[in-house]
């Protein structure tokens, strides 16, 4: 199996089944772990061992050394919040909110994760960051997503009890759920079971 194939996180449905979602950025992948309002009650992000849990889970990879303190954390839900609205505000055609550009470009000027070499070649980060660092990272590749080629692919699933964010990468353009997995499956099975109903 290919990296393309493997690639994304593992998130579980209502139901307690475990499908595959790859939002295509990591920016939207920190959006998986809660955010404002009422995608508060999917809150994962309360202790530093949980934004380290993220990290390791995202594609950050491999993941980096990492200090990260009880205020990182609280930083990082502020960014995800942020980001949350102004994405949800460009899949909705709607201006970004003001305050929203102010917390992703703050954390975007602090200095990010730094990339590496290692002794055998390979990618690695430098030293053990902090979760500034980290935090950077993210709204950098926000910056980067927000006002790149893809901006204008950035959808929200189309399932209506789902609100996964992802970037359309398809070559097409015309991807429509999160994943085929789970919400693309979703819709055929009630599609034939309508069907089968009419005839």
């Amino acid at each position: 199996m290919d990296a393309a194939a493997t690639r994304g996180l593992i998130l579980r449905s209502r139901t307690g089944a475990a499908y595959r979602f790859d939002p295509g950025a990591l920016c939207l992948e920190l959006l998986t772990t809660g955010g404002p309002g009422p995608f508060r009650r999917y809150e994962v992000l309360h202790r530093p061992a949980d934004l380290a849990a993220w990290v390791d889970r995202s594609r950050l990879a491999p993941a980096p050394a990492l200090e990260i303190s009880a205020a990182d954390v609280a930083h990082a839900r502020r960014l995800r919040d942020a980001l949350f609205r102004a994405v949800l505000a460009r899949t909705g055609g709607e201006p970004y909110p003001p305050h929203d550009l102010e917390v992703v470009n703050e954390a975007a000027a602090r200095p990010p994760l730094a990339p590496a070499i290692g002794p055998g070649g390979q990618r690695q980060w430098a030293g053990t960051a902090g979760g500034t660092h980290l935090i950077s990272t993210v709204a950098r590749d926000a910056v980067d997503l927000l006002t790149g080629p893809l901006a204008h692919r950035i959808r929200t699933c189309a399932a209506d009890d789902c609100h996964l964010v992802y970037v359309d990468t398809s070559r097409p353009g015309r991807r429509r759920w999160c994943s085929m997995e789970h919400c693309g499956n979703r819709h055929k099975v009630r599609a034939l079971r309508a069907r089968s109903e009419e005839g």
